[in-house]
């Protein structure tokens, strides 16, 4: 929240705060704020929010940020991650606080089949939803061709694939595709990519969840040799 509070390119509508959020906020994020607060009990933000959401005292009401442009975008330094079919908002969140993490450009995931920037995924974010341009793809495909196109080396994740290897491609900018556990990437996806690399896992367990894939891949780009 505090993030969204600090992005001057996020449209805030709503803050509602439980005197002890409050209180919490303002030692991350002294005030002024960019908006008035409403100050709230935990009950009406239960009913507000549902009783199923934790809410930590806080809410925050505003508009989705703008979607940015993928050439723009592409003049950010660091490398590109593709979520192919990936529908759990945490995971993406997951993925989001991972590529602010270790300096990604940004992260593409489909306009079809993957969750809006709900307050489930920017809670998963901690704040990098406000940090790391989040892009919709209409045509997968097509978006890994454009890639291809500005210089990007795309890489399908799949356990399959040789392992992944970052001194080879430490002159190479990358993208590197994700797809959905137990899918993995569909058929088109993987033939896009220009090369198929996987996790060097030497126990017991043959795949990661998408996010902790994501964390690995890019440690393993962006580590000093």
């Amino acid at each position: 929240m505090a993030a969204a509070l600090a992005n001057p390119a996020r449209r805030l509508k709503r803050l509602l705060l439980t005197e002890e959020a409050e209180a919490t906020l303002q030692a991350r994020l002294p005030q002024p704020w960019p908006l008035p607060t409403e100050r709230v009990d935990r009950a009406k933000l239960d009913h507000l929010l549902g009783r199923d959401t934790v809410h930590q005292g806080a809410g925050l009401l505003a508009d989705l940020l703008a979607p940015p442009v993928l050439s723009v975008v592409l003049e950010r330094p660091g490398p590109v991650l593709v979520l192919d079919q990936v529908v759990d908002p945490r995971n993406i969140g997951a993925v989001l606080r991972s590529a602010a993490a270790f300096g990604a450009a940004c992260v593409i995931t489909q306009d079809r089949n993957a969750p809006e920037e709900t307050g489930v995924l920017a809670k998963a974010a901690s704040g990098a939803l406000e940090q790391i341009p989040l892009l919709r793809a209409v045509n997968l495909a097509r978006t890994l061709a454009a890639l291809k196109a500005a210089g990007l080396w795309v890489i399908g994740l799949d356990s399959g694939g040789a392992p992944l290897r970052g001194a080879p491609l430490a002159e190479r900018r990358v993208a590197l595709v994700l797809g959905a556990e137990g899918a993995g990437l569909r058929r088109l996806t993987r033939e896009t990519c220009d090369e198929i690399a996987g996790l060097a896992m030497p126990g017991l367990m043959e795949s990661l969840n998408v996010s902790a894939a994501a964390t690995v891949a890019l440690y393993e780009l962006t580590r000093v040799p």
